[in-house]
């Protein structure tokens, strides 16, 4: 049933639609501006002739990078770390969460109270990279999955989602008709908890596929690196000479493509997570919002 608005009503919704859209275009505007410029000729963005149209279209910055074996293979090892970590988040997050979930689990109040201790207390840095070392896990790809395999934060999403979404009554009546706990979650549980798992992929998906640190400290062979440490490289070290190519003897040339290098890596790096997003978008604003609102 539509309701009638007074004029102050409308005179607030519409300042709100208006104050939405320029916040949006503030956030918008970067991402514009990075895939504007790295269509756009080197010369155009430094002399800051480039805000929201191309001018003087090049494909030069993205030639450039996929000419470059190192940004590929970059590419391909983050691919990989991302699956790979994602996989051994989701399974390790739903493995806690559910037991936690369960009102006659015993013990889960104190086992709640440990894992949230570790949110603001940990051993640090430097006894963390010891205890990698100490593991064999030194430049391979688990010193990358496995020491933020699992986040408290995260479990304790899921572990709400489970208690406020999931019905008890539900549960109890498979296990009366023989269905073991295992089979409870298989059938029942994850079926029904699609929004919140897919706002985990996304939480640690983003967070793998942006890391670097990590590789920063326990990698050493550049085969291995993820794509975030050649985009440090490029973006803060300033190291464009191997990706320049040994014919470009004029500097002002390697400075025109290395800023064309510099957008198109980061378009490149990004579209995945772009690309992502939209297909999750849906199941986000719910699952995230789990447990934030009773009654």
């Amino acid at each position: 049933m539509n309701t009638i608005q007074s004029p102050r009503e409308k005179a607030f919704d519409w300042a709100v639609y208006a104050l939405l859209t320029i916040v949006s275009l503030i956030v918008l505007y970067p991402l514009v501006f990075v895939l504007v410029a790295s269509f756009s000729s080197p010369e155009a963005v430094m002399r800051g002739e480039v805000w929201l149209w191309p001018k003087d279209i090049t494909w030069m910055g993205y030639t450039k990078i996929f000419q470059n074996n190192e940004i590929l293979t970059g590419y391909l090892n983050t691919i990989v770390y991302t699956v790979v970590g994602t996989s051994i988040n989701l399974i390790l997050s739903v493995a806690a969460a559910y037991p936690l979930s369960r009102k006659d689990f015993a013990g889960r109040n104190a086992i709640s109270a440990l894992m949230v201790f570790t949110m603001f207390f940990s051993g640090g840095m430097v006894p963390t990279y010891l205890l990698v070392k100490n593991l064999g896990m030194l430049n391979t790809m688990w010193a990358l999955v496995i020491p933020g395999a699992v986040s408290v934060y995260n479990i304790i999403i899921m572990r709400t989602f489970f208690q406020s979404s999931i019905p008890g009554e539900m549960q109890e009546a498979a296990s009366i008709d023989g269905c073991s706990n295992l089979g409870i979650l298989w059938k029942i549980v994850l079926p029904l908890s699609m929004p919140i798992i897919a706002v985990m992929i996304l939480f640690y998906s983003v967070g793998h596929w942006n890391s670097y640190f990590s590789g920063l400290m326990y990698l050493t062979d550049r085969d291995k690196y993820p794509l975030q440490l050649f985009l440090r490289e490029i973006l803060i070290q300033g190291q464009m000479q191997e990706m320049l190519g040994v014919g470009d003897d004029s500097h002002a040339r390697n400075v025109m493509e290395g800023e064309a290098i510099k957008y198109a890596v980061v378009i490149v790096a990004n579209l995945p997570v772009l690309m992502l997003y939209p297909f999750l978008q849906r199941y986000f604003v719910k699952g995230v919002m789990i447990g934030s609102v009773k009654g």
